[in-house]
């Protein structure tokens, strides 16, 4: 029997609010960095630690297209 996997709504929120530190992009939120930048991090230059993983997880959120998912979170409706 496959195991359920529930998202943590927290978890998404943060991710949802997560700006991109440094570079050409900051400022901005992950979810509206360009898709093909986000492409080229994760094949080349994917930073490690929480920003790396975010990263990753915008990745498949944008190869997906659920990023409105997010800005239902971040604009409120999502609550």
């Amino acid at each position: 029997m496959a195991e359920t996997v529930s998202p943590d709504p927290h978890q998404l929120y943060r991710l949802a609010t997560a700006r991109m530190p440094y570079g050409k992009h900051a400022g901005r939120l992950l979810v509206d960095l360009p898709e093909p930048y986000v492409v080229w991090l994760v094949g080349n230059r994917l930073p490690g630690g929480l920003l790396g993983r975010q990263l990753q997880e915008i990745y498949e959120i944008k190869v997906n297209g659920l990023e409105s998912l997010l800005r239902k979170l971040v604009s409120g409706e999502g609550r």
